[in-house]
């Protein structure tokens, strides 16, 4: 197996900044190194039998500042891991996968989506994944779902809750938004799938060729195909980093100190 990777970097970690992150949770310090450096060596040290990775594709920001800053702080480091950076899409996460698969080499078999803010994947998780791909064609991690799952709603508030004195002083009251439950779903064979998504090149690129290319995950994009995917066993360790908190918990998973409590020569 030829297998050609794609890590998905091109967010603007908007979430992560508003909930107190002060730059790019992919610029964010784990052990020393950034995270989306910690992320790609997920793929530079695996090591499986009959299994060649590469390229390694890191797929950035679409704008042209934002990339220009983007590469500036990657560029170098990712180099050395003989990663190369193309630029993501303007809106959508198909746009951003569908600018780096035209860059995997035709003699590629087979094509790894990954999520660049997942660092802590398990090297066993990536070997069941590629392992199915390489029977099945394509194959996704997924955990069960254990919480109730619930579908919900955003509503105005009722009448009565609405203050009774801003009607007599004739004061215009703003509804208050409420979310309530719609419906409360049966969870059976409910999964959370993971990255990384792992497909055959062909079968990938067929799935990209079509002309309704919404979707939540590349996955989603095969099944319209109609072809099988395989759900191997996730791992509740493998977490997307998309608050400070994640963060926090990456660094415990891997065992590494936040950089205030690593010597000065140490932090990167």
């Amino acid at each position: 197996m030829k297998l050609a990777v794609i890590l998905a970097a091109a967010g603007s970690s908007r979430r992560y900044t508003q909930s107190g992150g002060i730059r790019s949770k992919l610029e964010e310090d784990l052990g020393g190194r950034p995270v989306l450096q910690r992320t790609v060596e997920l793929f530079t040290k695996l090591d499986l039998d009959d299994v060649n990775v590469g390229p390694i594709i890191v797929a950035g920001p679409a704008d042209e500042e934002t990339y220009a800053a983007f590469c500036e702080h990657h560029a170098d480091r990712l180099s050395l891991l003989g990663a190369k950076i193309c630029r993501g899409g303007v809106t959508h996460r198909w746009e951003t996968i569908r600018n780096a698969l035209a860059l995997v080499p035709a003699d590629s078999t087979h094509v790894a989506i990954h999520d660049a803010a997942r660092p802590c994947t398990p090297p066993a998780l990536v070997a069941r994944v590629v392992q199915a791909a390489a029977r099945h064609g394509a194959a996704v991690p997924a955990v069960d779902t254990t919480d109730t799952i619930k579908r919900a709603m955003d509503t105005d508030a009722p009448a009565q809750d609405l203050d009774p004195l801003a009607g007599i002083l004739g004061v215009q009251e703003q509804p208050t938004r409420l979310r309530i439950v719609r419906e409360t779903l049966d969870r059976t064979g409910l999964i959370q799938v993971q990255t990384p998504q792992v497909f055959a090149r062909d079968l990938l690129v067929r799935a990209y060729a079509q002309s309704d290319l919404t979707s939540t995950d590349d996955a989603s994009l095969v099944e319209r195909l109609g072809h099988k995917v395989v759900v191997v066993e996730g791992d509740a360790l493998n977490i997307k980093i998309t608050r400070p908190r994640d963060l926090d918990l990456a660094r415990a998973i891997l065992g590494v100190r936040a950089p205030e409590g690593r010597a000065t020569h140490k932090k990167f």
